[in-house]
């Protein structure tokens, strides 16, 4: 007959193993909760801070990294950046919105392919900038990097059964000290008054000429 002690002493044995079985799964259930958790946090400050069709930062976010690149920019020159897609309605109204998705995709990572690691945003529409970290603010390399810039846009789109072209209107302005929004409120203005004359100059940019004599 099996001793009393010795029964005992096994049924706490199995019971100390089923105690920490349970608690391991436990754990583990905790860890993948957590793990869930943090995915989801992640995604939901991704989601904040990005535009969800061409994944660049939006806005709000390219004015915060903005601000941050200023204050550590190690003394090289900086370039405020807006870009503005010439007669973008028309290809919505001909092709469908999906086709403009698919070309704003396309601006995007032509834009970001030209930056680098520099910061580029859309900002909303079809509209982009960026801050671009550069050698010198000389006129020539600006309006060497222009003309890169606008020869990578005006790339075929294709767009299923059709083909496209797009042009861009674009506005350059050197950063004065942390001086970013008075720099993007000049590349704007170059901006627009390039989309005024864009017919007449349709290869090249305003690029604030009084400022980046200065420089």
């Amino acid at each position: 007959m099996p001793d009393p002690l010795t029964v005992a002493s096994g049924i706490c044995a199995v019971g100390a193993l089923l105690s920490s079985w349970q608690l391991g799964r436990r754990a583990v259930r905790a860890e993948a909760e957590i793990g869930r958790l943090q995915a989801e946090l992640t995604a939901e400050r991704h989601a904040a801070s990005h535009d969800p069709l061409t994944g660049l930062p939006n806005r709000r976010a390219f004015y915060r990294l903005a601000a941050a690149l200023l204050t550590d920019c190690a003394g090289r020159p900086l370039v405020a950046v807006v870009l503005d897609l010439n007669d973008f309605k028309q290809i919505n109204d001909r092709y469908g919105h999906a086709a403009g998705d698919t070309v704003l995709i396309s601006v995007a990572e032509r834009l970001a392919t030209f930056a680098g690691d520099n910061l580029v945003a859309r900002l909303g529409g079809d509209e982009f900038a960026g801050l671009l970290a550069t050698p010198t603010v000389d006129r020539r390399w600006i309006e060497h990097a222009t003309d890169r810039l606008y020869d990578m846009l005006a790339a075929p789109i294709p767009l299923g059964v059709a083909t496209v072209r797009v042009t861009a209107s674009v506005g350059l302005a050197p950063v004065h000290g942390n001086q970013l929004t008075e720099a993007l409120n000049r590349a704007d203005a170059a901006m627009y008054e390039a989309k005024g004359i864009a017919a007449a100059r349709s290869r090249r940019a305003l690029h604030d000429a009084p400022y980046l004599a200065e420089c």
